[in-house]
């Protein structure tokens, strides 16, 4: 089977710069950021895929400011609604296939269980509503298409809660932090693994579109788990504790400057009062994607403890 070419867009994310170091392992990869290809330009995006030609378009750039949407709701759905639209229609005129990332967003946390797939979505703020509308237009589209759905993504690079309790930590000696929004924190790195693991495992099959449409669908990836924006904030601040501050990747989060915090306190939700709300309860469940691919990302704690080992173990072989 000839490697498919893979059109990759937001390389610079979380997840796409994890991506575009996994992807060239199935096909040739093209990877774009906003710069090389602006979503919001329905010309540019048509040209770039005309001119690519990829069987596989791996869609990894997104709209991820929730509050800045409900001011600037066209911005968001600009690319978390019309691109993903476009790029799937693309996607069926040349016979290729659609992988997009969502968001737990879409859901409203009212339920106490895990989400499932199949539950019916009802975003309470504008950035879920765009997430939610990008689904349904690639779905509308025909293409064949993997939807990912996944929640609370965190590295040690970009603009992340991880990032920044550290930063707030060289600056406040108490951190106030939410305790009753509940969801799996997952790292950026475990998502790009998982997708690729996914990708992998239907490329097995023959080749796109075709051994794609038997898998076609909404999957829920996220770690295992669930925890609060306070717990998680607590594991961050004691899987630090034995990190040199001379570190270049934590040194960068801190300014270089030492922790001064003493202790982290719940508060409610009411308290912290935010342009959008968020869902209360966003777990999902990630059964289908273990019943259908075999496998699902670890608990929530052992990824954050993977993220500070390899963070370090990386910074020991630059050295």
């Amino acid at each position: 089977m000839t490697p498919p070419t893979i059109l990759l867009t937001g390389k610079n994310g979380q997840v796409g710069s994890e991506l575009a170091r996994l992807l060239p392992s199935l096909g040739k990869v093209v990877a774009s950021s906003h710069a090389e290809l602006d979503l919001a330009n329905p010309g540019a995006v048509r040209r770039a895929i005309r001119d690519i030609r990829p069987q596989l378009i791996v869609n990894a750039a997104a709209y991820t400011q929730v509050d800045r949407a409900e001011r600037d709701s066209a911005a968001a759905s600009a690319v978390n609604t019309e691109a993903p639209g476009l790029l799937a229609a693309e996607a069926k005129r040349l016979g290729a296939v659609m992988v997009h990332f969502s968001t737990d967003y879409v859901f409203d946390g009212l339920k106490r269980s895990p989400y499932v797939e199949t539950d019916a979505p009802n975003p309470i703020n504008a950035y879920g509503k765009s997430k939610l509308d990008g689904e349904q237009a690639i779905q509308a589209s025909g293409a064949a298409h993997l939807i990912l759905r996944t929640a609370w993504i965190y590295a040690t690079t970009g603009r992340n809660f991880l990032l920044s309790i550290l930063k707030l930590s060289t600056q406040r000696e108490e951190l106030r932090i939410v305790c009753d929004q509940i969801g799996a924190p997952t790292a950026s790195g475990q998502i790009a693994w998982g997708t690729v693991r996914i990708l992998a495992h239907i490329l097995r099959q023959g080749s796109a579109p075709d051994c794609f449409v038997p898998f076609s669908g909404i999957y829920h990836i996220t770690a295992g788990g669930e925890t609060s924006w306070y717990e998680f904030a607590q594991a961050i601040l004691e899987g630090v504790a034995h990190i040199s501050p001379d570190a270049p990747w934590y040194a960068q989060a801190t300014g270089g400057h030492p922790r001064v915090a003493r202790c982290v306190i719940p508060i409610t939700t009411a308290e912290y009062p935010t342009p959008a709300r968020r869902p209360a309860y966003s777990v999902l469940s990630n059964a289908r994607l273990r019943s259908t691919f075999g496998f699902e990302l670890p608990d929530w704690r052992s990824q954050l403890r993977q993220v500070f080992q390899a963070a370090e173990q990386g910074e020991q072989r630059n050295a």
